[in-house]
C-alpha cells in the first residue's frame, strides 16, 4: 500500500477510478440535498474537512521523505496545495476575497483533476487514496462554505480572481525556470495524458492556458450566479 515500486498501474476510467469519482459526486449531492438536516452537525463537517485537507498535505510529504523521494519539485506550490491552504485559512478566519479565489480554483479544477488525474498508482495504494481524498475535500470545502457560512461570489470576482491567480503565477513561472520544476504546470503540460495535454506547446500553450482558464472561471461562476439570482442578492 505504501510501496514506491508496486501498484503502478493506474488506468484512467477503470472501475476503481469511476467508483471513487461517483462516491465524490454522491457526497456533494448529499451535502446539498440534506444541508438543512446536516446543519446541527456543520461544525463536525467543518473540522472533518479541515483535518482531511491538513492530513492529506502532511501525509504526502511524510511518505515522500520516508521513502527517500522528496525533491524540490514536491514543494507545495501546485494549484491543489494553494487551494488547500486557502481553505484551511478560511476554516479559521472569514475572508470573502480569499473565498472568491478558492471558489474558482478549488471547485471545477479539482473536479477535472479527478476526471483526468495525473496519477501512477492504482487502488488501494496510499497515493491513489490520498489523491482522490484530497481532491474531493477541496470542492467539498467550497460547498461547506457556501451552504453553512453563506459565502457568495460577486460577478466581478471572475476578473479580479483571475488577475489574482495570474499575479500568483507570475513569480512561480520564473521559479520553475530557476528550479527546473513545473508548479502550476506553467513549464509544460502534465507528464500523463490529462486535459492540459491538448493545449499545444510553446506560446500557444500559455495562450490556451489563459483562454481556457478564464472560460473555466466563467463556467464555475454560473451556478453561483443562479444561486444569487434565486436568493435575490444584489452582488
Amino acid at each position: 500500500m505504501f510501496s514506491v515500486s508496486q501498484m503502478q498501474e493506474f488506468s484512467m476510467f477503470s472501475f476503481p477510478h469511476i467508483i471513487t469519482f461517483l462516491l465524490f459526486l454522491f457526497l456533494c449531492l448529499g451535502l446539498i440535498m440534506y444541508r438543512i438536516k446536516l446543519k446541527p452537525f456543520h461544525l463536525s463537517i467543518k473540522w472533518t474537512l479541515f483535518s482531511i485537507l491538513l492530513l492529506c498535505e502532511l501525509s504526502f510529504h511524510t511518505w515522500l521523505i520516508l521513502t527517500n523521494q522528496w525533491d524540490v519539485k514536491d514543494l507545495p506550490l501546485q494549484m491543489c496545495s494553494l487551494s488547500t491552504f486557502l481553505a484551511l485559512y478560511l476554516f479559521i478566519k472569514k475572508d470573502e476575497r480569499v473565498f472568491n479565489l478558492l471558489y474558482f480554483i478549488g471547485l471545477l479544477p479539482a473536479i477535472l483533476s479527478m476526471v483526468t488525474p495525473e496519477l501512477e498508482y492504482q487502488f488501494p495504494h496510499f497515493r491513489f487514496l490520498k489523491y482522490f481524498l484530497h481532491h474531493s475535500a477541496i470542492p467539498l470545502a467550497v460547498l461547506y462554505f457556501i451552504l453553512y457560512e453563506n459565502y457568495r461570489v460577486p460577478k466581478m470576482a471572475i476578473v479580479k480572481s483571475f488577475l489574482m491567480l495570474n499575479i500568483i503565477a507570475f513569480p512561480i513561472f520564473f521559479l520553475n525556470q530557476l528550479l527546473d520544476t513545473n508548479f502550476f504546470y506553467l513549464a509544460s503540460p502534465t507528464e500523463s495524458e490529462t486535459i492540459l495535454s491538448f493545449f499545444g506547446s510553446g506560446i500557444w500553450y500559455y495562450i490556451n492556458l489563459e483562454i481556457i482558464g478564464l472560460l473555466v472561471f466563467y463556467i464555475t461562476y454560473l451556478p453561483m450566479g443562479m444561486l444569487i439570482k434565486k436568493e435575490g442578492y444584489n452582488l
